[in-house]
């Protein structure tokens, strides 16, 4: 199975600033070590994210590589991989397709897999815009209490995504538990 991820907020540690450099990347406890487990069982594993830090100037895609090769050494130490990472690297004011809550990050994703569609896979995000994403693409959303999680739980109750049913997890090592276990899926 595809699991699609977001990254910031997921799998690292993210309190509304930016995550400038591979200094202050850091990964939530037990994030590397459940992505670890989802490729040890199989799973492919993809990232998607909005990057508007670029576009704003806080970094560059040096800058970008380098925590995104932190994160891959990481996760190597535990015995996974990540298989593609997808970003964004515009402003919200760029209106352009691939920032999410639009689908274009996912249908690079789909591209690079060679696949006819998303439905068979899940994307796990913290926020309202992974999750509309995911399912605007066609894939299963997760939700994850960790980063952005506990506010867009808040909101879901009073603005739910409309045909969307979204699961909910702590966090990422808890999500791969239960899809390991194959509790609800």
């Amino acid at each position: 199975m595809l699991i699609i991820l977001d990254r910031d907020g997921v799998i690292n540690r993210y309190d509304g600033n930016y995550i400038c450099s591979a200094e202050e990347w850091e990964p939530i406890p037990g994030s590397m070590e459940a992505i670890a487990r989802l490729c040890n069982a199989g799973h492919r594993i993809a990232i998607a994210t909005n990057q508007s830090g670029i576009a704003r100037g806080f970094y560059d895609a040096d800058e970008l590589d380098a925590m995104h090769a932190k994160l891959e050494q990481l996760l190597e130490a535990q015995g996974g991989c990540i298989d593609y990472i997808a970003y964004c690297p515009h402003h919200p004011d760029d209106h352009c397709p691939c920032r999410k809550p639009l689908t274009g990050l996912l249908e690079q994703i789909r591209s690079h897999f060679h696949l006819d569609s998303l439905q068979d896979a899940i994307m796990v995000g913290d926020s309202r815009k992974d999750l509309e994403a995911g399912h605007k693409a066609g894939c299963h959303p997760v939700l994850v209490r960790t980063g952005n999680g506990l506010d867009t739980e808040r909101h879901l109750d009073t603005r739910p995504i409309p045909g969307a049913r979204v699961s909910i997890y702590d966090s990422l090592s808890t999500f791969a538990t239960a899809l390991l276990s194959a509790e609800g899926w």
